[in-house]
């Protein structure tokens, strides 16, 4: 039973899930605020799924890039119920947790502000690169350099500031959770994979 958390990307998301079947998981958009409501969230799913604290056998919790205070209060909360329960906490990428699941040559993109973005870029899975902040202009070159004239799925928040770049790339959504699909979360934290900078908490 893994509880899986996301305070990065301008909300408070929370799953609960046994193997891939989600069990529960809800997402309240915030900028500020996750402190008082995470705690909150995770009590509430436990008891809509049906299930306690004590029946978690891993806690994943995305860690960056994005909102350092939202990171801050997630990672926080997660290595806290972690030890309280004695279970393993596991750090997720951001990025990686945001094309995970998506088929093909995917950038993952972040508006990191100022006309600059954190981009990572995958082929069918596998990162051709670790997350970088890069400006536009860098961002887009590296894109072209690594694509080598496949099709190209933009995804994040930063992906409407390099599809003017790539007018035929696929911009599926600009902006989710990433734990409103939170399978990411449960393979790499479960041991099915190794992501970027995965870690114990």
């Amino acid at each position: 039973m893994i509880l899986s958390i996301d305070t990065c990307l301008g909300a408070s998301a929370v799953a609960i899930l046994d193997g891939d079947r989600v069990l529960a998981a809800r997402s309240e958009p915030m900028t500020r605020g996750h402190q008082e409501r995470i705690g909150v969230l995770a009590r509430e799913l436990a008891l809509e799924a049906g299930v306690t604290f004590s029946d978690l056998t891993r806690i994943g919790v995305t860690v960056g890039p994005g909102s350092f205070t939202g990171l801050r209060v997630g990672l926080a909360f997660a290595k806290g119920l972690a030890t309280a329960l004695s279970i393993p906490c596991v750090g997720v990428s951001t990025l990686e947790a945001l094309a995970f699941g998506t088929p093909g040559f995917v950038a993952a993109v972040l508006d990191a502000r100022m006309s600059q973005v954190y981009l990572q870029i995958f082929d069918r899975g596998t990162a051709l690169m670790a997350p970088d902040a890069l400006d536009l202009g860098s961002a887009a070159a590296r894109l072209a350099e690594l694509h080598g004239g496949q099709a190209v799925t933009l995804i994040g928040s930063g992906a409407p500031l390099l599809a003017e770049a790539f007018p035929k790339a696929s911009v599926p959504w600009a902006w989710r959770p990433v734990l409103s699909s939170p399978t990411c979360t449960t393979a790499r934290s479960s041991g099915r994979g190794t992501p970027w900078r995965s870690r114990t908490c």
